[in-house]
């Protein structure tokens, strides 16, 4: 999975978007403001086709609305706003149209700006971008890629607002729980992901490990210029890397891993090689 999935372009023209507090908003009025929030804003380098072919099948997303623009729209933020959330899923579903076996995760979880009407607006979109490729509703054990296949469902959204109750393919963002360390220490990030996964439900749910992380505001204070790549996540993705490989899937273990610009290191091939230690334990129980 790819942490902030859509942030590969947000429009520093743009204007701040409402998931910011008002004093960044006031400072933002000031362009060299919004290119050094581009630099902390932006946490994926590849687009969503590119991201697609690298491996990723689980995506993070954030939307919202424009206040102040006339019509439902909806765009992706991080910040600052990025896409039309509509261009997305069509690439998304070009990408699933040409590979009929491959199934992805979409996580909308952060709503900004948005009523109800703005809600069905976007439950209208996915629905159109997809139609029968939705897979709707059911308990966690039973969706296998078998059963992916034979219904030819190749597409789970998990809706984090309680209107995903009206639409039968919708499921609750209770059933994709992705617990959040919120430091910029490796060290504290690791315990942390140890710590959720020895906490995470047996059955039930899926799980994401957000192997991230977050600057906090005197990060961004001391390091400018240099933005979260440079600051963070260059020096520190080897370390998470080597805990990734030490993992193992399956019930009580990882599930969904997810990780800023995941095109940095062998990221995707890394997580999906963690699968061959189940065949290899059917193979050992047969």
């Amino acid at each position: 999975g790819s942490h902030d999935s859509f942030s590969y372009w947000v429009d520093e023209k743009s204007p701040v978007g409402p998931d910011q507090a008002t004093a960044i908003k006031r400072l933002a009025r000031i362009s060299l403001v919004r290119k050094i929030m581009k630099k902390w804003s932006v946490t994926q380098n590849l687009t969503f086709k590119e991201q697609l072919e690298g491996g990723i099948r689980y995506f993070d997303l954030r939307v919202s609305s424009k206040p102040g623009e006339i019509g439902q729209e909806i765009y992706f933020i991080h910040g600052l706003f990025g896409i039309k959330v509509w261009d997305g899923l069509k690439e998304m579903n070009s990408f699933l149209e040409q590979h009929p076996k491959e199934v992805i995760f979409l996580d909308f979880n952060h709503f900004y700006a948005m009523d109800d009407s703005h809600h069905h607006f976007l439950i209208n979109r996915i629905h159109s971008a997809f139609e029968s490729k939705l897979c709707c509703v059911e308990c966690v054990e039973y969706v296998t890629l078998l059963y992916m296949w034979e219904k030819k469902h190749q597409v789970l959204i998990f809706y984090h607002h309680p209107l995903y109750q009206e639409y039968p393919f919708l499921w609750p963002g209770n059933k994709m729980p992705a617990p959040w360390a919120n430091t910029t220490n490796v060290h504290k990030l690791l315990q942390f992901l140890e710590t959720t996964l020895g906490e995470r439900s047996r059955y039930g749910t899926f799980h994401v490990s957000q192997a991230i992380l977050t600057p906090r505001v005197k990060t961004i204070a001391r390091h400018l210029i240099r933005g979260l790549k440079n600051t963070l996540v260059h020096r520190n993705l080897p370390m998470i890397l080597n805990w990734v490989k030490a993992q193992k899937p399956g019930v009580m273990g990882v599930n969904i891993i997810t990780s800023d610009f995941v095109e940095l290191v062998d990221f995707a091939a890394t997580v999906i090689a963690l699968n061959d230690l189940l065949l290899e334990e059917d193979e050992s129980a047969t």
